[in-house]
């Protein structure tokens, strides 16, 4: 087989590469090892017929609002993908019946945070006024590759646009933990804690440095254009783009385990597969994959061992457990009817409570109380369950893939295999505490450890959902080794994307579309 381009693995960055390179022309093969592709975004039926489930990313907003949606959205609605927005986008839950949550009406949400302070309501609409100009900044970082004449052409705009202490006060913004932004700017620890739930999606408890961008872009972008679904599942957007890649000749192989790539030299020409075929690239070999599992397929050896070192040290956040749930209905919620309307309820109630689940992920033990996500997709996308009934989408924040212990002393076990299904029972008994009743109404449940997580996709190490830690030192200009944050690696038409590779984790498309497009250039 011979393609112009090989793709190792069908993340979603992987196959934003080769639907681009397709459109420009590019014949383009896809091997994937698991037998379904799609990486961390696949929706199956995996607790009873008709219960349709997102088994890794449900939200793709930032999909969306992509520059690869913006330029391929009307070829990928050909193909079938419809998005399901909703304006009820989150929400959090406090254990004394409150709750607190964004709907896309800036005076509706502000209504809310003024019955929790009034100075918070004022800043809330302040901060939702700036946003749009804000977000051109931000934005524009995240959207630009981690090359040196990009990042001094953005700098150089920035500094035009804001001058030396506006610029600086954005780096300073970019540096702040969670609680620093939020304690700077607000009173209510409730509106905190509503804020700061969104850092531990992506590895940043309250006091992490270089974490209030996740609470500030995800509260602001939801309050200004709502949530985005992916309508019947996110894995229709991987139909889509597997129908995009085949409409322009590419090819998508499942169960295809990639052994290694192949070398001239030190320029990558294909690569070859477990059942030792050889396949042929005649212009790029482009790795969806993790940094370690890279050098692997080079023999650990790339000919650079500055490079090799990093990537093998290449840093993995806490676990994440899934729980999928068959619904008769939606939960009860003490604080209540609304809250059914709300994609996402995050059950976090407080800072310090964030911190400590977290403190206990990363000292090996099971959280007494860790962070649940309750996704509820069916009061967005009824389509996704028999009609009447509902799925549930749970996600544990945060848990550590080898078990040391239980922090609250009742779990003996320290085998994910033994012990899943009994702390299962621990995150239903939360989910009970703020929605009695909930557990009678499950039809059924699968639950998801962090080693199955693995198991299913090699990329999320110890059941890491986000692919690699973001923390500052591991981010920006360094996420990749010194040198190779923009993709490249030290073996010539060899490249590297996905979410451990810049911009990170998400549903963004970022690193792979941005590589395809300097592909395209000749900027190889």
């Amino acid at each position: 087989m011979s393609f112009d381009a090989v793709i190792i693995g069908s993340g979603i960055n992987g196959l934003a590469s080769a639907a681009h390179l397709g459109v420009q022309g590019w014949r383009v093969g896809v091997f994937e090892s698991a037998d379904i592709p799609g990486g961390a975004v696949k929706t199956a039926e995996v607790t009873s017929p008709g219960f349709k489930h997102d088994l890794g990313a449900m939200n793709l907003s930032l999909f969306a609002g992509s520059a690869f949606h913006a330029e391929h959205g009307a070829a990928l609605a050909k193909h079938g993908f419809e998005l399901a927005p909703t304006a009820d986008t989150f929400a959090t839950a406090f254990p004394d019946g409150r709750w607190l949550g964004v709907t896309n009406d800036l005076d509706v949400t502000a209504s809310r945070i003024e019955a929790f302070d009034e100075m918070d309501a004022a800043t809330w609409r302040h901060m939702a006024g700036d946003f749009m100009r804000e977000l051109e900044d931000i934005g524009g970082l995240l959207g630009t590759p981690m090359a040196r004449h990009r990042m001094a052409k953005y700098l150089w705009k920035l500094w035009r646009k804001r001058g030396t202490a506006g610029a600086i006060e954005l780096a300073r913004f970019m540096a702040s933990s969670p609680r620093a932004f939020l304690d700077e700017h607000y009173r209510s620890p409730e509106l905190k804690a509503m804020m700061a739930a969104w850092g531990m999606h992506l590895d940043f408890a309250p006091d992490v440095a270089g974490g209030a961008v996740f609470p500030y872009l995800e509260s602001f972008a939801n309050q200004s254009f709502g949530m985005v679904l992916g309508k019947g599942g996110a894995g229709g957007l991987v139909n889509a783009l597997i129908k995009m890649i085949e409409a322009q000749n590419g090819a998508i192989h499942t169960g295809a385990r990639v052994t290694s790539i192949v070398r001239t030299g030190r320029t990558a020409n294909g690569i070859r597969l477990a059942d030792g075929t050889t396949v042929t690239a005649r212009k790029a070999v482009i790795a969806n994959t993790g940094p370690a599992a890279l050098v692997r397929l080079l023999d650990d050896e790339s000919g650079d061992d500055r490079y090799d070192d990093r990537a093998l040290a290449f840093r993995y956040a806490p676990g994440t457990m899934m729980i999928h749930l068959a619904m008769d209905a939606l939960p009860d919620w003490t604080a209540g009817e609304d809250l059914k309307r709300f994609a996402y309820i995050h059950l976090a109630p407080s800072l310090g409570m964030m911190d400590l689940a977290y403190a206990q992920a990363k000292a090996g033990l099971l959280p007494a109380e860790p962070v649940v996500v309750v996704g509820q997709p069916t009061t967005v996308d009824p389509s996704r369950a028999p009609a009447g009934k509902h799925v549930l989408w749970l996600q544990v924040r945060m848990v550590p893939a080898a078990i040391g212990g239980d922090a609250a002393g009742k779990i003996k076990g320290t085998d994910w295999a033994d012990v899943k299904e009994a702390y299962a029972d621990r995150v239903l008994d939360i989910l009970d505490s703020y929605a009695p009743g909930a557990s009678s109404k499950i039809i059924a449940r699968h639950v998801v450890s962090p080693l199955d997580l693995e198991a299913d996709n090699p990329n999320l190490v110890g059941g890491d959902q986000i692919s690699g830690s973001h923390h500052i030192s591991q981010n920006f200009l360094f996420r990749g080794p010194p040198g190779h944050a923009e993709w490249s690696t030290p073996v010539g038409n060899l490249y590297h994307v996905g979410a451990s590779t810049w911009p990170g984790a998400g549903t963004g498309a970022g690193s792979g579309y941005m590589l395809a497009q300097r592909l395209v250039r000749g900027r190889h």
